[in-house]
Protein backbone atom coordinates (compact mmCIF):
# COMPACT_ATOMS: atom_id res chain seq x y z
CA UNK A 1 0.00 0.00 0.00
CA UNK A 2 3.35 2.33 -0.04
CA UNK A 3 6.63 2.51 -0.08
CA UNK A 4 8.35 -0.47 1.70
CA UNK A 5 12.47 -1.41 2.41
CA UNK A 6 13.46 -5.03 2.82
CA UNK A 7 16.16 -5.87 4.48
CA UNK A 8 18.26 -8.93 5.01
CA UNK A 9 19.10 -9.43 8.65
CA UNK A 10 22.17 -11.33 9.32
CA UNK A 11 22.43 -12.94 13.44
CA UNK A 12 22.84 -16.19 14.20
CA UNK A 13 19.20 -16.15 15.72
CA UNK A 14 18.12 -13.60 13.60
CA UNK A 15 14.26 -15.05 12.94
CA UNK A 16 13.44 -14.92 16.68
CA UNK A 17 15.41 -11.66 17.80
CA UNK A 18 13.39 -9.75 14.21
CA UNK A 19 10.31 -11.52 15.41
CA UNK A 20 10.70 -10.51 19.17
CA UNK A 21 11.19 -6.89 18.62
CA UNK A 22 8.04 -7.08 16.18
CA UNK A 23 5.70 -8.26 18.71
CA UNK A 24 2.71 -10.36 17.93
CA UNK A 25 1.04 -10.47 14.43
CA UNK A 26 -1.98 -9.19 15.54
CA UNK A 27 -1.96 -5.76 16.89
CA UNK A 28 -4.19 -5.78 19.31
CA UNK A 29 -2.45 -8.48 21.34
CA UNK A 30 0.92 -6.23 20.49
CA UNK A 31 -0.73 -3.59 21.92
CA UNK A 32 -1.92 -5.28 24.89
CA UNK A 33 0.90 -7.32 25.80
CA UNK A 34 4.13 -6.07 23.96
CA UNK A 35 3.15 -1.62 23.74
CA UNK A 36 7.12 -1.11 23.20
CA UNK A 37 7.21 -3.62 20.08
CA UNK A 38 7.48 -2.25 16.55
CA UNK A 39 3.42 -3.42 15.93
CA UNK A 40 2.73 -1.95 19.73
CA UNK A 41 4.11 1.08 18.67
CA UNK A 42 2.87 1.65 15.30
CA UNK A 43 0.65 -1.36 14.10
CA UNK A 44 -2.95 0.15 12.46
CA UNK A 45 -4.49 -3.41 11.98
CA UNK A 46 -3.72 -6.86 11.48
CA UNK A 47 -3.05 -6.57 7.79
CA UNK A 48 -1.23 -2.90 8.27
CA UNK A 49 0.99 -3.66 11.03
CA UNK A 50 4.32 -1.74 9.91
CA UNK A 51 6.67 -4.73 9.54
CA UNK A 52 7.11 -8.48 8.21
CA UNK A 53 9.21 -10.76 9.32
CA UNK A 54 9.77 -14.67 8.47
CA UNK A 55 8.92 -17.37 10.43
CA UNK A 56 11.66 -19.83 10.11
CA UNK A 57 14.75 -19.61 8.28
CA UNK A 58 13.16 -21.52 5.45
CA UNK A 59 10.84 -18.97 4.94
CA UNK A 60 13.54 -16.50 5.15
CA UNK A 61 15.60 -18.13 2.13
CA UNK A 62 12.19 -18.18 0.22
CA UNK A 63 11.86 -14.29 0.67
CA UNK A 64 15.30 -13.25 0.35
CA UNK A 65 15.47 -15.10 -2.94
CA UNK A 66 12.03 -13.07 -4.15
CA UNK A 67 13.36 -9.81 -2.77
CA UNK A 68 16.95 -10.30 -3.33
CA UNK A 69 16.94 -12.49 -6.78
CA UNK A 70 20.51 -11.18 -7.14
CA UNK A 71 21.90 -12.04 -3.62
CA UNK A 72 23.56 -15.94 -3.88
CA UNK A 73 23.01 -17.23 -0.04
CA UNK A 74 25.18 -20.11 0.07
CA UNK A 75 28.01 -17.66 -1.49
CA UNK A 76 27.26 -14.80 1.44
CA UNK A 77 27.64 -17.90 3.78
CA UNK A 78 30.72 -19.35 2.38
CA UNK A 79 32.27 -16.45 2.14
CA UNK A 80 31.05 -13.03 4.09
CA UNK A 81 29.77 -15.20 6.72
CA UNK A 82 32.71 -15.87 8.21
CA UNK A 83 34.09 -12.59 8.30
CA UNK A 84 30.50 -11.15 10.04
CA UNK A 85 31.09 -13.60 12.99
CA UNK A 86 34.92 -12.49 13.42
CA UNK A 87 33.59 -8.90 13.23
CA UNK A 88 35.44 -7.58 9.64
CA UNK A 89 32.80 -6.15 8.67
CA UNK A 90 31.65 -2.20 8.78
CA UNK A 91 28.22 -0.31 7.36
CA UNK A 92 28.29 1.85 4.24
CA UNK A 93 25.72 4.11 5.07
CA UNK A 94 25.28 5.39 1.45
CA UNK A 95 24.12 1.80 0.11
CA UNK A 96 22.61 0.61 3.11
CA UNK A 97 24.79 -2.64 3.56
CA UNK A 98 27.28 -3.94 5.38
CA UNK A 99 30.43 -4.86 3.93
CA UNK A 100 33.56 -7.10 4.27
Amino acid sequence: SGPMWAYILAHENAVPLWRSLMGPTKVFRARNNVPDSIRGSYGLTDTRNTTHGSDSPASASREIAFFFPEFNEQLWYQHEEPHLRCRQVYYNAEERVHCV
